[in-house]
């Protein structure tokens, strides 16, 4: 189940309030300013900072 793109234009990052995308497997939201992604379970996007994991590239 993915997230629908009216609720992707819609989220930001609770940090920083910058736009966020969907990772290529649709399983975060990544906030490349913060360098955070958040999980997306069942297609629930988890928007807490305490839940964000670091980006690694």
């Amino acid at each position: 189940m993915s997230i629908k793109k009216e609720l992707l234009e819609i989220l930001a990052c609770p940090k920083c309030k910058g736009d966020v995308h969907l990772s290529e497997d649709e399983k975060g939201l990544i906030c490349k300013r913060c360098r955070l992604v958040y999980p997306v379970k069942d297609g629930i996007p988890f928007m807490l900072v305490e839940e964000a994991a670091s980006l690694s590239e």
